[in-house]
């Protein structure tokens, strides 16, 4: 397993249209389960689709 971590935005806000930052470190097999995972945990952290999420970088950390 390799910790990933996954740099992005997401919308919301009080009227929900300002994306706002967010940074995960996920540790997955692979680049493609790590973007998952970081849709799955946002989505039930902040109730968000992945329309309303969108990750800008993806860099593995020792």
């Amino acid at each position: 397993m390799t910790n990933f971590e996954i740099k992005g935005r997401y919308k919301g806000g009080l009227i929900g249209k300002t994306w706002l930052p967010f940074s995960k470190v996920v540790d997955s097999q692979n680049e493609k389960n790590a973007k998952n995972m970081v849709y799955s945990l946002m989505g039930s952290q902040h109730g968000l689709k992945r329309d309303l999420i969108k990750i800008d970088e993806v860099k593995t950390v020792e």
